[in-house]
């Protein structure tokens, strides 16, 4: 007989190394842990590998890392990640609450590790089935993923959990040039940008974040490219992180904004859009500035910031890629090539309804309760939560690291509802008093091998 694991989780980024730290602290405590297996695609952990630019910072205090405001005892805090390495103090002397995007990225990494045994990396889960009990009801769940060989693995699961992150969100106009090696989005940025040579001309395509950083990174560059920054709003605005704006944030606020109607969480949503959406750290806009003020002072035109435009055409062909900018204040229209293009376009989060698709007549319309799982059918037994997919619900918060530690803990409690007691601890590698789980995952991956089968 197969085995079911008690929990899949499809993804293994933050947020689900955090529900991992959070299973095994459980463990810790009451000598037990619901059994869960993730399956992440990438081939190893790595958090937005292509935008881990030399200057960027993260923008959210180190102390909303994956496990300190839900325990600041854990082993697995940011702080004790540089205690183990050997560098607190030095932190310490930097006087920030900001580490660097690299460091960060290292820390979760260094998290991640720590769980390599209930993890399968390279494998992407391309679906879900249901799996008929007794009665016509649904009581497990059959998770297919695919290897970069073309295999094809399954796996019986009686819950699941979904954190799949973001999806580059590709606005229509440029669709057309998709699979266009010289116009990438964001997310890809230095896995691209390496592809492009000695590119001479090159657009950024966005007013936020994203923007900024590639713009910073693109003008000094030794090749100096012209830059073409292109944008609809008249200026790149500020993200508002004050600090009773920054309460939005908190995990407290997730209740208030759960519990509003839906024309009043629109209204919350836009009315605190500026905290997180096309904008940008004023430090960030500071630098900008400052490199269009000394180009002024040379007398160069090598950076140009096209405020006020919108992209109404584009193709692309042997020669170069081609824009059609429409200036909205002057209201004419230009034509002009590029090398190569960048889009900072932001993300979209609908991805989990792509992998759970199969199971659409059961899901409804994914209205999730408070604990984040999706209301099903009564007759469909799993659970099935979502990490980083709720915002509609639960506020501006749910797709950052803010309230990552807080949510893990909280789905923990709602697992723990539904589970019977579980047999096996959640596997883990180097945690103290936990054993050597390579050993058990190879066991367990020799047992699944035998669903291995070719797409």
């Amino acid at each position: 007989m197969q085995h079911t694991h008690d929990l899949i989780g499809i993804g293994f980024g933050p947020s689900n190394v955090a529900l991992a730290i959070a299973l095994q602290e459980h463990r810790g405590a009451h000598a037990r842990a619901p059994q869960a297996f993730f399956i992440e695609r990438q081939p190893a952990f790595a958090w937005h590998p292509h935008m881990l630019l030399g200057q960027s910072h993260m923008q959210i205090s180190f102390l909303k890392d994956l496990a300190t405001l839900r325990n600041p005892q854990s082993r697995f805090t940011f702080l004790n990640y540089l205690h183990e390495q050997g560098r607190l103090p030095d932190f310490i002397n930097l006087k920030s609450f900001y580490p660097s995007r690299h460091e960060f990225n290292d820390y979760l990494g260094w998290a991640a590790r720590q769980f390599d045994g209930c993890c399968a990396y390279g494998e992407e889960v391309f679906e879900v089935l249901p799996e008929p009990g007794p009665g016509g009801t649904v009581e497990r769940l059959r998770v297919r993923s695919r290897n970069a060989a073309g295999r094809v693995q399954e796996r019986l699961a009686r819950h699941l959990i979904v954190g799949v992150g973001g999806t580059a969100r590709i606005p229509e106009v440029f669709r057309g040039l998709q699979g266009e090696p010289r116009v990438f989005h964001s997310s890809t940025y230095l896995r691209d940008i390496a592809r492009q040579g000695d590119a001479r001309s090159i657009a950024i395509i966005g007013a936020g974040q994203s923007a900024a950083e590639i713009f910073m990174d693109l003008q000094g560059r030794a090749h100096a490219p012209e830059v073409d920054w292109v944008m609809r709003a008249r200026a790149i605005r500020p993200a508002d992180d004050s600090p009773f704006v920054n309460e939005i944030f908190n995990a407290e606020y997730t209740d208030y904004m759960f519990g509003r109607s839906g024309t009043e969480r629109e209204a919350l949503l836009r009315e605190y859009a500026h905290t997180n959406y096309a904008v940008a750290d004023l430090e960030l806009i500071q630098q900008v500035f400052k490199v269009f003020y000394e180009q002024r002072v040379a007398g160069g035109r090598r950076l140009r910031m096209l405020r006020q435009h919108e992209v109404r055409a584009a193709r692309a062909d042997d020669s170069g890629v081609f824009f059609t900018l429409f200036d909205c204040e002057r209201g004419e229209e230009q034509t002009v090539r590029y090398d190569a293009a960048v889009l900072a376009t932001g993300y979209e989060r609908a991805a989990h309804r792509d992998v759970l698709a199969p199971l659409a007549e059961y899901l409804g319309d994914f209205t999730v309760d408070r604990d984040y799982r999706v209301r099903t059918a009564p007759h469909f037994k799993p659970a099935i939560f979502l990490q980083g997919a709720c915002e509609s619900s639960h506020g501006l918060s749910d797709t950052l690291l803010s309230v990552t530690a807080v949510r893990t803990g909280e789905i923990r409690e709602a697992l723990a509802a539904v589970l019977p007691p579980a047999h096996e601890p959640l596997r883990t590698r180097g945690v103290p008093g936990h054993g050597h789980a390579p050993e058990t995952a190879v066991r367990q991956d020799a047992e699944e091998a035998a669903q291995l089968r070719v797409a």
